[in-house]
């Protein structure tokens, strides 16, 4: 077998799931993430249809996973005043099954934690492909060589940058932002999630460990993605105002420990490997939220794996039979995103009641089957190849 030592950049969730599958192939993967540790916490995240299912359970964790699921009930549409509105049931939400995402790092990572290599608090700052490998330097490590390098470190991947060019080029604004974290201090919540909305902003609270979610309508902000500070004051100035829970949530904001604020953005990118280097996950087709991306990541970590193991090695082969055989399902699964923030925050109060219209039509029985199956169509957009154990 041929380029052996493969670098994957972040130890989210695709980079650990492509580790997984590489070292079960008797490749050396070694992953590099920029935080200190594992990162706990983040969003629900969840798997739907038969292709995610597959693979978890072909990884050997469906079992676990659905023994750490969240149990989140339906999304209430509320009033200023918490009366309901409308409601979504739990699996347009939160699919056949739903996990936290730190939990699902945790598992893969614990599976794979004594085989693989991980380094922790560390980037890469420069790419130098040869003939022969390629040349990483990093922030703080020192130099080192590998046969391959795949980027799966998410939206604003430094490997895309370092390969292709300038984020700019391939990230396409949808319109909005998200921010979330939790509230775990806050009375009177069960399981379902209550979101309130008022023109371009929407703001939710409930469900999976306080989780609150806070969706508005913006162009493209100008702020130092690693300044939260700044984040925050953003998300004040936007919300001022906005009735329901929404200044308790704001309060809360400043003390929590996961807080999380981006763009709704899709990645587009007309190649995902140049040479030795490759894109997985959301660093070649993601998007912020309402792509499928979890499940997506998993999959297409099991091809990109299955199809060096197939191919003994060889990148040229293996990269553009991986290319070829996900680039439509990620297309699919990706345009799914398009409604994340309609959805979540409509612009006006003329949306919010056709939305909210749209959540009773949905919740109707005889509706509800018919949609289910159209929020599993796009996972399920893949014959999944079965590659050689």
């Amino acid at each position: 077998m041929t380029n052996r030592n493969v670098l994957i950049s972040g130890a989210s969730i695709a980079g650990p799931a492509l580790a997984f599958w590489l070292r079960r192939y008797g490749f050396n993967p070694t992953v590099v993430e920029r935080a200190p540790a594992l990162r706990e916490g983040g969003f629900a995240v969840d798997f739907r249809g038969p292709v995610h299912l597959e693979v978890l359970r072909r990884m050997g964790i469906l079992d676990e996973v659905r023994a750490k699921q969240t149990d989140a009930g339906e999304m209430i549409v509320v009033d200023r005043d918490g009366r309901r509105l409308a409601g979504l049931p739990a699996y347009f939400i939160s699919g056949e099954v739903e996990i936290l995402r730190g939990d699902l790092s945790r598992i893969i990572y614990d599976r794979t934690k004594d085989e693989v290599e991980y380094v922790f608090g560390d980037s890469i700052s420069s790419l130098t492909e040869t003939p022969d490998g390629v040349e990483v330097t990093f922030e703080r490590g020192a130099p080192r060589t590998f046969d391959l390098v795949i980027g799966a470190d998410g939206l604003h991947s430094a490997v895309r940058r370092l390969t292709f060019g300038a984020e700019s080029r391939f990230l396409r604004h949808l319109g909005y932002y998200v921010c979330g974290f939790s509230m775990p201090d806050h009375p009177g919540l069960d399981n379902h999630n209550r979101l309130y909305n008022e023109p371009g902003r929407g703001a939710s609270l409930g469900g999976v460990e306080a989780g609150t979610l806070l969706v508005f309508a913006s162009d493209p902000l100008e702020y130092d993605r690693r300044d939260p500070q700044q984040q925050m004051k953003i998300v004040e100035r936007t919300y001022a105002g906005m009735g329901w829970e929404t200044s308790k949530i704001i309060d809360a904001m400043w003390a929590a420990p996961d807080f999380y604020f981006d763009s709704i953005s899709q990645v587009h990118i007309d190649r995902l490997s140049r040479g030795r280097i490759a894109l997985l996950g959301d660093a070649g087709y993601g998007a912020t939220c309402g792509g499928l991306g979890t499940g997506l990541a998993i999959v297409c970590a099991h091809v990109l794996a299955g199809e060096l193991h197939a191919a003994d090695g060889d990148h040229r082969v293996a990269f553009r039979r991986y290319e070829e055989i996900i680039r439509e399902y990620a297309t699919g699964c990706q345009k799914t995103s398009e409604n994340a923030g309609p959805f979540l925050s409509p612009r006006t109060a003329f949306g919010i009641r056709r939305r909210n219209l749209m959540y009773k039509a949905l919740s109707s029985p005889r509706l509800s089957s018919f949609f289910n199956k159209l929020t599993t169509k796009a996972a399920s957009g893949l014959r999944l190849p079965d590659y050689p154990r």
